[in-house]
């Protein structure tokens, strides 16, 4: 996530830099130091975003699972965590999941095909402005 993402965030949830700060558990000058650029993002903090931005009370309500929208064969999804846990719109958020027939090993490599899945993409879509 970069600088000005991150910064997009923040005025989507229409939240200060102390509020923010308070609900992702870390300081206002984390906060402060992420928007300017000085401190990487760390992934559990963009995660946090994501998941608070994709939960917001104005995001869009009528969203179907990621097994219908990938077209998840019965096998697949009965091994994959977001089947196990009833996360089909979360699925983004759990890690080991099977995107794209495969598990991801990392966060940072998952969350890169979860913004360009239909489950996450009108999210992605705020932050950039599209």
């Amino acid at each position: 996530m970069t600088k000005e993402e991150f910064a997009k965030a923040r005025k989507i949830l229409g939240k200060t830099q102390k509020q923010l700060a308070q609900l992702l558990g870390t300081s206002l000058k984390a906060v402060h130091s992420y928007e300017q650029g000085w401190r990487h993002i760390p992934l559990h903090v963009e995660r946090q975003l994501y998941f608070l931005l994709f939960n917001q009370k104005s995001a869009s309500t009528n969203r179907k699972a990621c097994w219908t929208i990938s077209h998840c064969p019965p096998d697949r999804k009965q091994v994959c965590p977001a089947w196990e846990f009833n996360a089909g719109n979360l699925c983004w958020f759990i890690n080991g999941t099977i995107c794209q027939g495969e598990v991801q090993n990392s966060w940072k490599e998952k969350i890169e095909i979860c913004k360009t899945c239909s489950v996450l993409s009108g999210i992605v879509e705020k932050l950039h402005g599209l």
